[in-house]
C-alpha cells in the first residue's frame, strides 16, 4: 500500500468515526465499527471489556514469549454541540468528537493495518480500545474486566493530540505528565431570612465568598514551592431569592496536582479552611472530596522507548523529550499505575481552524495531516520495543 493510499484510509476511518460520536459507556457504534475493521485486518478481537471496550491482539514471529505490550487509543466523544459546516459533521446533535478521539482510534487502526501487513517485530501487540475517558472512569472498568490478566502487556502506550502545538511535533517525559483531578463539593448551612434583617440571619453566602477567597491561599502558602498544584472554585450556588438571603450555600470546584501528598494536603486544608470559617461565623459545612483521575507518570524505560521511536518518525527538531507537564488530565494514568507506560503528545497544529482549536470546544477539528505522523510513530515503537532476532 502507498503512502496516499494509507492516508486516504486514515481519513476514511476518522471521518466514519466522526459522524458517529457517542459519549462514555454508550460506544456502541463505535465498537462495531471497529471490531469489523480490525477483524478485517485478520487480528484476534476480544469485545466487552468495561462494557464496550475491547482490545485486537496481532501476533508476530516468537508472540508472546517475546514480549508484549500494548497501544491504547480512547473511544468517548463530549456531549457538545458542534459548530461548522464540515461535510463529515456530527450526526448526533449535542454530541461531538471535540478531544480528538476519532483521531486516536484512526491512528491505532493505521498502526494495525502497516503492522499487519508488513511486520518487522517479533512478540503481541495488544490494541486497547477503551470506552469512558472523559469521566475517567473506562480504564478502571476494563482493568476490572481483566484487562491485565487476560492480556499480559510489558508496557502501554498512548498518544493525545495537542492543539497549539506545531502540527506533527512528538513531545513527551519522564516522570509527571499530567495531572490528577479532584473534586470538591462544600455545603455551608447557615440561617436564612428577610434580605431586610441581616441581623437575624447567618448568612451563608458571605461564609461562601469567604471561603473562596481563603481558599486562594492554599496553593501559595501551603503547597510547597517545588510542587505544581492547581486549586479552582467553579461554581458557588444558593437557595437564595432576589429578597431572601439564603440558608444553603454550595461551592464547588477542582484539583489538579501530580503526587498523593499533594492531594491529601489539597483536601486536608479544603476541609480545615472551610470548617473555620463556618466556625467563625456560627455556620457549619459539610466537605466532599473525591479523586477523580490518577496522574499520569512515564515510567522511564517505556519513555525511553517511546523517544527513540519519535526520533525515527520526526526531524530531531520535532522531538520534545521534556515537555512541560500538563495540568490537565487523563484516564491513561490508571493503565499507567498497573504496568509501566508513556503517554505521548503529538502536535495538532497552531494556527485556528487549521489544528490550532482548543479541546472540548464546539468549533474543534482533528488535523488529518498528522494522522500518518501517529501511525508512523506507533509502528517504529513496536518495532523499537519488539525487534526482530538480529535486528
Amino acid at each position: 500500500m502507498t503512502a496516499g493510499d494509507l492516508g486516504t484510509r486514515l481519513r476514511r476511518w476518522r471521518h466514519a468515526l466522526h459522524e458517529h460520536p457517542e459519549t462514555a459507556f454508550t460506544e456502541r457504534w463505535t465498537s462495531d465499527y471497529l471490531a469489523a475493521e480490525l477483524e478485517a485486518l485478520g487480528l484476534v478481537v476480544t469485545r466487552g471489556l468495561g462494557g464496550t471496550g475491547l482490545v485486537a491482539t496481532l501476533r508476530r514471529g516468537s508472540g508472546s514469549s517475546a514480549g508484549a505490550i500494548g497501544l491504547r487509543a480512547d473511544m468517548d466523544a463530549l456531549p457538545l454541540h458542534e459548530r461548522g459546516d464540515l461535510p463529515y459533521r456530527s450526526r448526533t446533535d449535542g454530541v461531538m468528537h471535540a478531544c480528538g478521539h476519532d483521531g486516536h482510534m484512526a491512528m491505532v487502526l493505521g498502526a494495525a493495518h502497516v503492522l499487519a501487513g508488513e511486520g518487522g517485530f517479533d512478540g503481541t501487540v495488544h490494541l486497547v480500545l477503551q470506552p469512558a475517558e472523559e469521566p475517567g472512569r473506562g480504564a478502571d472498568a476494563m482493568i476490572a474486566d481483566g484487562l491485565f490478566e487476560r492480556f499480559g502487556m510489558d508496557m502501554v502506550f498512548g498518544i493525545h493530540n495537542t492543539p497549539g502545538h506545531p502540527a506533527g511535533r512528538l513531545s513527551t517525559r519522564s516522570g509527571p505528565v499530567m495531572a490528577s483531578e479532584d473534586n470538591f463539593e462544600i455545603r455551608v448551612t447557615g440561617r436564612g431570612g428577610h434580605a431586610s434583617q441581616p441581623q437575624m440571619v447567618v448568612d451563608p453566602l458571605v461564609v461562601g465568598a469567604e471561603i473562596v477567597l481563603a481558599l486562594q491561599t492554599v496553593v501559595a502558602r501551603a503547597v510547597p514551592p517545588s510542587e505544581a498544584a492547581v486549586l479552582s472554585c467553579t461554581e458557588f450556588v444558593t437557595d437564595g431569592a432576589r429578597n431572601a438571603i439564603p440558608g444553603h450555600v454550595v461551592v464547588r470546584g477542582d484539583t489538579r496536582s501530580f503526587s498523593p501528598a499533594v492531594q491529601d494536603l489539597l483536601e486536608r486544608r479544603i476541609r480545615e479552611v472551610s470548617q473555620g470559617i463556618c466556625a467563625a461565623h456560627g455556620a457549619t459545612c459539610e466537605v466532599t472530596y473525591t479523586h477523580e483521575f490518577a496522574p499520569t507518570v512515564n515510567h522511564p524505560d517505556a519513555t525511553a522507548l517511546a523517544v527513540a521511536a519519535a526520533r525515527l518518525t520526526v526531524p530531531d527538531d520535532l522531538v520534545d523529550a521534556d515537555v512541560a507537564p500538563f495540568m490537565g488530565s487523563e484516564d491513561f494514568g490508571v493503565l499507567g499505575r498497573a504496568v509501566p507506560g508513556c503517554f505521548v503528545f503529538l502536535g495538532n497544529g497552531d494556527e485556528p481552524d487549521a489544528g490550532g482549536n482548543p479541546l472540548h470546544s464546539s468549533d474543534y477539528t482533528f488535523n488529518d495531516d498528522v494522522l500518518e505522523t501517529g501511525v508512523r510513530f506507533y509502528a517504529n515503537l513496536v518495532r523499537t520495543a519488539l525487534p526482530e532476532a538480529g535486528a
